[in-house]
């Protein structure tokens, strides 16, 4: 269990850290981060504890669906929002537009690393993969339907409220799936990559994160 919790962690610092890279650009984000960028907007609040705020109202939503949180899920709440506070603080704003292409490769990168490191420690799902693969345990709606349906109304009201849409919110969709699909494997410890090269005859349930990184 130290073990696992050694890889959340830092994963889940990581991964707000990468966040930052790419809320530097300026060239569009995902989904959620436009909701909080427009939040921020609109409030004065930090990127980061709306983050967080965002994280746990998602998480209320979990109790009608039937899920169950774990340490992770908790973890994720309360770190992901600090670590984009970090890299805000630690980033200088880039000043020329290939300074800014390079902050949000590195971003996404990095991103996909920390994917791999904390869903590698298998102690929960982050809130709003819960709530993905809750509408789709639920309903019976395919993940794919159920998480296009949410990230594109986060999506709206986001840009709506200010948040920033661009070419990387594209860039972001197209591609954090592929990456996630190699640095799973590659950084999610053992119990990954025993169900990746394994035999066998019919294919395992995935865990919540995967199927919704996959979708």
């Amino acid at each position: 269990m130290l073990r696992r919790f050694a890889r959340l962690i830092p994963g889940l610092l990581l991964y707000g850290v990468a966040d930052a890279f790419m809320i530097r650009a300026a060239l569009g984000v995902d989904p959620w981060t436009v909701f909080a960028q427009g939040l921020s907007m609109q409030t004065g609040l930090g990127i980061g504890i709306l983050t967080n705020i965002i994280g746990l109202l998602v998480l209320l939503l979990w109790w009608p669906l039937r899920q169950k949180p774990g340490i992770g899920t908790l973890l994720n709440i309360m770190l992901v929002g600090p670590g984009i506070e970090l890299g805000l603080w630690l980033l200088p704003t880039p000043g020329s537009f290939w300074l800014r292409v390079a902050y949000f490769s590195i971003g996404l990168l990095l991103l996909a690393v920390a994917s791999g490191i904390y869903i590698g420690a298998n102690l929960g799902p982050g809130p709003r993969d819960g709530l993905m693969t809750g509408i789709h345990l639920r309903f019976g709606t395919p993940i794919w339907i159920g998480r296009t349906a949410v990230e594109v109304t986060v999506l709206l009201i986001g840009w709506l409220l200010g948040g920033n849409v661009g070419v990387g919110t594209i860039v972001f969709a197209a591609l954090i799936g592929p990456l996630c699909s190699i640095t799973l494997p590659l950084f999610g410890g053992r119990a990954i990559r025993r169900r990746d090269t394994s035999p066998r005859t019919t294919k395992p349930a995935a865990s919540t994160e995967e199927e919704s990184l996959s979708a």
